[in-house]
C-alpha cells in the first residue's frame, strides 16, 4: 500500500496532474452531453425502436432517476474505492452501457441499459470536483473551477446541436456508440497520470444496505414524480401519489441511516458548515436556471416556429460558444479578485436579464431574438457556477470534499428536475388561462377581425378550398392557440427572471473565498 502523502497542495501540480485533470474533464463532459444528446434526437429513437410516447420517455427518465442516485453515492465510493479507481470504474462502464445502448433491439432493454449508463457515470462529477480542491492550491483553483463550470454548462447547451446533428446524419444509434472511444481513452489516461486516491476497501464491507435501499427509494422515486407529475395532473393521478408516498418513505428511512449508522452511504455533515449550506441552496437555484432555461428554449422554438432538431441546435450554439469563450477569462478573474461574491452577484443579474430578455418573444422570434439573451446567460450561468462552487467546498475540511461535491451536484440535479417541473406545470395552467382570456376576448364584431376573417375567406376560396368560412375560422383559432402558447413562454421565462434576481442576494451569504492555500487537502491522496 502507498503512504499518503500529508503536505499541502503542490504549489506547482506537475504536468501529469494537469493530463489527468483535463482528461477528467472529458469524462464530465460526455455524462453531462449525453442527457441533451439523446433529448434533442428522442424522435428518432423512438421510430428506431417503435416505442409509444409513453414509453420513449423513460428512456430520459430511466437516466436521471440512476443519475440522482448515483451521485450522492459517489462521497461513500470516492472513500471506498480511492479517486482513481473510482473514476475509472465509472468512466469504463459508462462506455460499456453507452455501448449497450447502441445496441438496444427494442424499447425495454434501451431503458435498462440507459440506467445502467446513468448509474454508472454519476460518479464522474463530483469525483473531478472533489479532485480540484484535493490537489490544485488554492491560487488555481479558480482557473480548474472555471473549467468544471464551463463543461457543467456547456455540455447542456451544445447538447441539442450535437444531438441534432449526428442522428440526423449518422442515425441514432450513433448518439451512443460515439462515447466508446473517448470513454476508453479517459480511463487510460485517468489510470497512467491521476495517480491519487488512497483506497479504504475496508469500508465497502461496512456499507449500509438500509440506508442504500432508503437512498434509492427517496431520490428515485422522488425524480420519477417530478418527471411524471406534470403530465399526470401530479396528485390527481393515484400512481404519483402511490410513488410520492413511496419517496417520503425512502427519505424517512434514508435519514434515520444518515444519522444513526455507523458508515452511512451519504455522509450529511457538509451542511453543518454554514457556507456549503447557503453554496448547495445556490447549487439548486442555479440547476433551476440553468435546466429549465436549455428545456424551455427548444421547447419554443420547436412548438412555436416548428424547427427540427439541427435548427434548435443553431439557435442555442451562441451559448455554448460564449461559455467557451469566456472560461479562461473567468478563471484569470477568479485569480485576481478577492471576494468574488461580486463576480457570482453580477452572474445572477446577467442571467435574469435573460431571463426578462426572452419574457418578451413574439411569435416570430427567431435567431437574433435568442442570441443575446443566451449571451447574457452563458456568461452569467459561467460566473455564478464558480462563484457559488468554489466557497461552498473550500469551506469544508478535506475529509468531506469528496461528500460535499457528491451533494453539490445532487441537489443543482434535483434544483434542475424541480425547475423542470415546475415550467410544465406552469405552463399547463397558464396556457388554460392565456387561451381562455383569448377565445372570451374575441370580437366578431371588431372591424380589424372582420377584415383578417373576409382576407383569409378571400384567399381560400382563391385556392378552391372547401368551405372557406369553416377553414378560415380554423386558422384564425390556431392563431389564438399560437397567441395563448408565446404568451406562456414568456411568462415562465419572468418567473425565472424573478427567482434568479432574488437569488442575487443570498450570494453574499457565503465566506469570502480563501486566498491562501488550503491547509493540508493532500491528506486525503496518495502519490503513486
Amino acid at each position: 500500500m502507498n503512504a499518503a502523502h500529508q503536505g499541502p497542495p503542490q504549489d506547482n501540480p506537475p504536468l501529469t496532474i494537469w493530463i489527468g485533470f483535463v482528461a477528467m474533464m472529458v469524462g464530465n463532459f460526455m455524462a453531462i452531453l449525453d442527457i441533451q444528446i439523446v433529448a434533442s434526437s428522442i424522435a428518432s429513437i423512438q421510430a428506431g425502436v417503435s416505442a409509444s410516447r409513453d414509453e420513449i420517455s423513460w428512456v430520459q427518465t430511466a437516466y436521471l432517476i440512476a443519475e440522482v442516485i448515483g451521485i450522492p453515492l459517489s462521497g461513500f465510493l470516492g472513500r471506498a474505492l480511492g479517486t482513481r479507481i473510482l473514476f475509472c470504474i465509472s468512466s469504463l462502464a459508462f462506455s460499456a452501457a453507452s455501448l449497450l445502448c447502441a445496441f438496444a433491439w427494442d424499447i425495454n432493454s434501451l431503458i435498462i441499459f440507459r440506467a445502467l449508463q446513468g448509474f454508472s457515470g454519476a460518479a464522474m462529477i463530483p469525483t473531478t470536483m472533489a479532485t480540484l480542491y484535493l490537489i490544485f492550491p488554492a491560487r488555481q483553483q479558480p482557473m480548474a473551477g472555471a473549467m468544471i463550470g464551463m463543461v457543467a454548462t456547456l455540455a447542456p447547451s451544445i447538447g441539442p446541436t450535437l444531438g441534432g446533428y449526428v442522428s440526423e446524419t449518422l442515425g441514432w444509434r450513433a448518439l451512443f456508440w460515439i462515447n466508446l472511444a473517448p470513454g476508453l481513452i479517459v480511463t487510460a489516461v485517468i489510470w497512467n497520470y491521476l495517480k491519487i486516491g488512497a483506497a479504504n476497501f475496508s469500508l465497502l464491507k461496512k456499507i449500509d444496505i438500509p440506508g442504500l435501499i432508503g437512498l434509492a427509494l427517496f431520490l428515485g422515486a422522488a425524480e420519477y414524480v417530478l418527471e411524471e407529475g406534470p403530465s399526470n395532473d401530479w396528485f390527481a393521478d393515484g400512481e404519483i401519489s402511490f410513488w410520492a408516498l413511496v419517496s417520503l418513505t425512502g427519505a424517512a428511512l434514508f435519514f434515520w441511516r444518515a444519522f444513526a449508522a455507523e458508515t452511512p452511504v451519504v455522509d450529511l455533515r457538509p451542511f453543518k458548515t454554514p457556507t456549503f449550506a447557503v453554496g448547495a441552496t445556490l447549487a439548486f437555484i442555479l440547476g433551476v436556471g440553468l435546466f429549465a432555461s436549455i428545456f424551455l428554449t427548444p421547447l419554443f422554438l420547436g412548438s412555436v416556429r416548428g424547427y427540427n432538431a439541427l435548427q434548435i441546435g443553431h439557435t442555442m450554439f451562441v451559448q455554448g460558444a460564449v461559455m467557451f469563450i469566456g472560461a479562461p477569462v473567468f478563471g484569470r478573474l477568479g485569480r485576481t479578485l478577492q471576494d468574488t461574491r461580486w463576480l457570482g452577484a453580477a452572474g445572477f443579474v446577467l442571467v435574469t436579464i435573460s431571463c426578462w430578455l426572452q419574457s418578451q418573444l413574439t411569435a416570430e422570434a427567431g435567431f437574433w431574438q435568442f442570441a443575446y439573451p443566451q449571451m447574457f446567460r452563458g456568461l452569467g450561468l459561467m460566473m455564478t457556477f464558480t462563484s457559488v462552487m468554489q466557497p461552498a467546498l473550500q469551506s469544508l475540511p478535506p475529509q468531506l470534499v469528496h461528500s460535499g461535491a457528491g451533494l453539490f451536484n445532487t441537489i443543482r440535479n434535483v434544483g434542475g428536475a424541480f425547475g423542470i417541473a415546475g415550467m410544465t406545470t406552469l405552463q399547463n395552467h397558464a396556457y388554460a388561462l392565456h387561451r381562455q382570456e383569448l377565445y372570451t376576448a374575441l370580437d366578431p364584431q371588431n372591424p380589424h377581425v372582420q377584415a383578417m376573417m373576409a382576407g383569409m375567406q378571400a384567399y381560400l376560396a382563391q385556392n378552391n378550398a372547401i368551405d372557406p368560412v369553416r377553414q378560415s375560422l380554423l386558422y384564425y383559432s390556431q392563431i389564438l392557440d399560437r397567441e395563448a402558447l408565446v404568451m406562456t413562454f414568456n411568462d415562465q421565462f419572468l418567473f425565472l427572471a424573478i427567482i434568479t434576481f432574488l437569488s442575487t442576494f443570498a450570494i453574499f451569504f457565503l465566506r469570502r473565498p480563501q486566498t491562501k492555500p488550503a491547509p493540508a487537502a493532500a491528506a486525503a491522496m496518495v502519490m503513486e
